[in-house]
């Protein structure tokens, strides 16, 4: 598990972390097993719980609001805010233990430093210790053009991590996470494992309205770092990181992924209620709290409605089979749901 010496404690039920938290990776508080229904947990026994005394899931959770190359124009407010409460709704309301949470914010989280970590989770997961692995992402998206050069009409959506930095008129690989590595990564994860993956980021400027553009609202988007590099890869098709996670390899885990926003939209970090968020997430974890959503499609449908009716223009997305969209975030569906 990733580390570092500089430590925060995330807030229990009805208290958030400041907008302005240190940067860090540690392990959250314990949390309680959450309440069994008529679906199946993805810790439950009956599915082969880890080995005893470890944690039952895992979870990496992202969040990057200052870049050590870029300009303090492109700071963000809101992602490690949003990093520290999605762990605390995973101890809060799914079961999490502070064991099974890595917390990895702003300087903490370069790139080596959060594919580290996803490694480290994987690798438990292939070894059967675990049956859930939760990733959540909070910063800036931006797109590069196909790293592998096998598709040269082709760009590739890309997360930026803390070290970002430009490569001539295209960010550097080594400083951004491009969605073939995350196929790649998940790919090894076996099928029996539940992998959910919330990405409160966006990879197109191309839907911007005046309305993202407000005081107190930043799009969480990147452009290429040169006007060349930018109208270069606006003449070439976009493969996203939710089309190469929606084809799972076989017999590999298929992701269940909720996106802040369409492909074609941009995800907001904004002030909302007194500190810095992404509205996506604050949204989905509002949701989450109620605890009166049961379906990830009806959270879905909840965090839209809220979004909307706050004035945003963002329409988050949910790519899953059909069976996970029936069950709860956190569960899968009985198997006869398989369908």
């Amino acid at each position: 598990m990733a580390s570092n010496d500089s430590r925060r404690s995330a807030p229990r039920s009805g208290g958030r972390a400041g907008g302005s938290s240190r940067s860090g990776a540690q392990p959250r508080r314990p949390g309680t097993s959450a309440a069994p229904n008529t679906r199946t947990s993805a810790g439950d026994e009956e599915r082969g719980a880890g080995t005893e005394g470890s944690p039952r899931g895992l979870a990496l959770c992202v969040g990057i609001n200052v870049f050590e190359n870029l300009p303090s124009s492109a700071q963000l407010h809101g992602c490690v805010n949003d990093a520290n409460d999605f762990a605390a709704v995973l101890q809060d309301c799914l079961g999490f233990d502070e064991l099974g949470i890595t917390v990895l914010t702003d300087a903490a989280a370069s790139k080596s430093a959060i594919m580290g970590a996803l490694n480290e989770h994987i690798t438990r997961a292939k070894a059967g210790e675990i049956k859930h692995l939760v990733v959540t992402y909070s910063s800036h998206g931006t797109h590069v053009p196909d790293p592998t050069g096998d598709e040269p009409d082709r760009a590739d959506e890309a997360i930026a991590a803390y070290d970002i930095r430009p490569a001539g008129d295209s960010w550097d690989l080594d400083t951004v996470i491009v969605d073939d590595e995350l196929q790649s990564l998940f790919g090894e994860v076996p099928d029996d494992v539940l992998v959910e993956v919330f990405l409160d980021t966006c990879n197109s400027g191309t839907g911007l309205r005046a309305s993202d553009l407000l005081a107190g609202r930043t799009p969480k988007f990147l452009p290429a770092p040169t006007l060349d590099g930018e109208e270069e890869l606006s003449q070439l098709s976009v493969v996203g990181v939710r089309d190469l996670l929606a084809a799972s390899l076989p017999g590999a885990a298929a992701p269940v992924l909720f996106a802040a926003c369409a492909a074609d939209q941009t995800a907001a970090d904004a002030f909302i209620n007194g500190r810095y968020n992404g509205a996506f997430t604050y949204y989905l974890l509002q949701t989450i709290r109620a605890g009166q959503a049961g379906t990830r499609r009806a959270v879905l449908k909840q965090v839209r409605s809220r979004l909307r009716s706050n004035r945003f223009t963002q329409r988050p997305e949910l790519d899953a089979a059909r069976w996970a969209k029936r069950a709860p975030i956190g569960e899968v569906a009985d198997e006869s749901e398989h369908s």
